[in-house]
């Protein structure tokens, strides 16, 4: 436990360092929000088993981006991260609409070209809310939705 506290420790240094010596000119306070949650969402997974091969995987023949990509135990797993910094609206994971699924599926179908015939996958969606004074809260969907290898 004590090696993925440091690491984590590690990172968050090294992201307060880059802020505050980099110029994030041009980077919308959402950009950074989202960033921030994908972070927190990585660790929050490997911290429950997850054992991640890829972030932030994109194809150079498709629009789109798959967030983590992972093993839960035997199943490859696409997760798509959504964070919000409250409740007010709609719930984050609601944003995976039929559009963003679709395009999730296209991303996904590339990178299991890659992969064993035999791969078993699926895909997750993890709600990250910072609210104001609190500690991040997760909020992990498993399974999300299910789309045929032909959709």
């Amino acid at each position: 436990m004590y090696p993925a506290r440091f690491t984590q420790a590690m990172v968050r240094l090294l992201d307060w360092l880059g802020a505050r010596t980099l110029a994030d000119e041009g980077q919308a306070e959402h950009i950074l929000i989202g960033r921030r949650g994908e972070e927190d969402a990585y660790f929050y997974l490997r911290d429950r088993g997850y054992v991640f091969i890829a972030r932030n995987y994109r194809s150079p023949h498709y629009r789109g981006e798959l967030d983590l990509i992972g093993w839960d135990k035997d199943v490859l797993c696409f997760v798509e991260v959504k964070t919000r910094t409250s409740h007010d609206v709609k719930p984050a994971e609601a944003a995976v609409n039929r559009e963003k699924q679709t395009e999730l599926a296209t991303m996904a179908r590339e990178f299991l070209r890659h992969m064993s015939p035999s791969c078993q996958w699926r895909f997750d969606v993890i709600a990250v809310y910072y609210e104001e004074g609190a500690r991040p809260k997760f909020e992990l969907f498993q399974n999300a939705f299910s789309l045929s290898y032909n959709s």
